[in-house]
């Protein structure tokens, strides 16, 4: 049940900080800086609303996928992207391990990472009749 409620957490902070930043004309750093104020805020007032897990690492994958709707309107991101984005880093989150530990930056690299590799899957599907083009051609 954690994993499930880290994951919608990790798609929240995505797509809402894009729309914020975007539809509401706020402005990346604003939107993302305070959707995360509000998060972290309501669990330090309410550290006992759910376990201890979930009121430690809400706040952080919201913090960290909130990095990833971050991402400039110029890359014609679509809104699937960001789902994606938030779903992959929610789960390398989760499985991380100590691979971050003592790095500075990890919320940060982890959000480019799963962007990076989102965008890289919807290039690979949106082209894949070009790819069989270029395998059946040989």
């Amino acid at each position: 049940m954690n994993d499930l409620v880290i994951v919608l957490i990790g798609v929240m902070g995505s797509v809402l900080t894009f729309y914020v930043s975007t539809q509401l004309k706020q402005g990346a750093v604003r939107a993302s800086a305070l959707l995360s104020l509000i998060v972290a805020m309501f669990f330090y007032i309410f550290p006992l609303i759910l376990n201890s897990y979930l009121t430690t690492h809400i706040p952080l994958v919201f913090i960290g996928t909130s990095f990833i709707g971050m991402v400039s309107t110029k890359t014609n991101v679509k809104y699937f992207q960001l789902v994606l984005a938030g779903f992959l880093f929610s789960l390398i989150y989760m499985h991380k391990g100590g691979v971050f530990s003592g790095y500075g930056g990890a919320l940060g690299t982890l959000a480019g990472i799963a962007l990076l590799t989102s965008f890289g899957f919807s290039a690979l599907f949106s082209n894949v009749s070009m790819i069989k083009n270029f395998f059946f051609k040989i």
